[in-house]
């Protein structure tokens, strides 16, 4: 087994000794920033950036640039990664695009890949409150854990995988749920598949318990709203091993109805983990901008929610009028793709 490959800029003061302490006792080598062609691929690869106080910075452009360009960069490996920002903002818009485009170029991202630092740790207050320690303890034993991850990760596989395949789409006019019903028809029979829409019944968006109350009603894998999301799409997500979400963009961004089935997932992860499934997406925009729906999907549900992200988890078309997608230049090709990956990595 390789070492884990550790993919660094500059490493500031702060980051060296967390590295340190987390990767203590593990096997390890280190590569700084530009990548040779080919150094990131079949490799478990740590992404340990310092990030300036306003975010970007040559080596972080050229990295981006590089992942964005070559489909075949990260060709069977797998990542997490660890930012450590001297400011308030950016570490997450830099994780989002970051595992964007590396999942572009064939990475796989384990749930829960990502560990950032503000410059302050304020953003690890409730995380050391709730494990009773200092912001700076906290910071190091959740990157240790993120480590020890990575290095125990395998990719699991399934017999007949159960796919559930959410949407909040009108099935006369959506292309989003066109190409999705076709992905699906293409993976009948060897896939168990389960559809749901949102669309049915009234979709109550999380209120924003206390933990105390969330975790009240997560007891029974409920939640205080109740409803479809509660009795219908948790137990289907409970009892599927990969996700396939339909996620048309709404003003760059997902529909309400999307938007409200991931905020109330909270819930059911006080008592359930999802690190064992996978995420997949079809991201259709009327004009521009699925990079950006298909960012906030990963970073909702892989990066926050803990699922797993497999290589090349979105399809993405521009598509306005109803119809539209289907007609589209080699889209029953590129359908065909999509679906022929999802059975690569799902199936024993």
């Amino acid at each position: 087994m390789k070492p884990l490959l550790v993919v660094h800029n500059n490493i500031n003061r702060r980051l060296s000794g967390v590295l340190e302490y987390a990767l203590y006792g593990t096997e390890c080598e280190f590569l700084r920033l530009p990548c040779p062609p080919g150094a990131l691929r079949a490799r478990k690869v740590v992404f340990a950036l310092s990030l300036g106080e306003y975010g970007m910075d040559s080596e972080l452009y050229e990295l981006l640039l590089w992942l964005r360009r070559d489909a075949s960069a990260m060709e069977g490996s797998a990542a997490v990664m660890i930012i450590d920002g001297q400011g308030e903002l950016y570490t997450k818009h830099l994780a989002q695009m970051l595992a964007l485009a590396a999942n572009g170029a064939g990475c796989l991202f384990p749930g829960k890949p990502l560990v950032e630092a503000t410059g302050s740790l304020e953003n690890l207050r409730t995380l050391s409150r709730r494990m009773e320690i200092p912001l700076e303890t906290a910071y190091l034993q959740l990157t240790r854990e993120l480590t020890e991850r990575l290095a125990a990760f395998a990719a699991p596989k399934f017999e007949q995988p159960e796919l559930l395949m959410l949407h909040a789409s009108e099935k006369r006019t959506s292309n989003t749920l066109a190409i999705g019903e076709r992905v699906c028809a293409l993976l009948d029979g060897d896939f168990g598949i389960r559809e749901i829409s949102l669309q049915n019944g009234r979709i109550h968006d999380c209120r924003g318990c206390s933990y105390k109350t969330c975790s009240h009603f997560a007891q029974s894998n409920g939640c205080f709203y109740g409803g479809s999301i509660v009795d219908e799409v948790f137990p289907a997500l409970l009892q599927s091993n990969a996700l396939l979400l339909l996620c048309p963009n709404y003003n760059d961004s997902v529909s309400a109805n999307i938007m409200a089935f991931i905020n109330r997932l909270t819930a059911l992860l006080v008592n359930n983990s999802l690190y064992d499934k996978y995420v997949y997406s079809v991201v259709v925009s009327g004009y521009s901008g699925s990079d950006i729906v298909a960012q906030q999907t990963l970073g909702a549900l892989c990066l926050n929610k803990t699922l797993m992200l497999p290589p090349r988890f979105a399809f993405m078309l521009t598509a306005n009028d109803p119809g539209d997608a289907m007609r589209a230049a080699r889209v029953d090709e590129r359908i065909a793709e999509f679906a022929a990956r999802m059975r690569r990595q799902l199936m024993s």
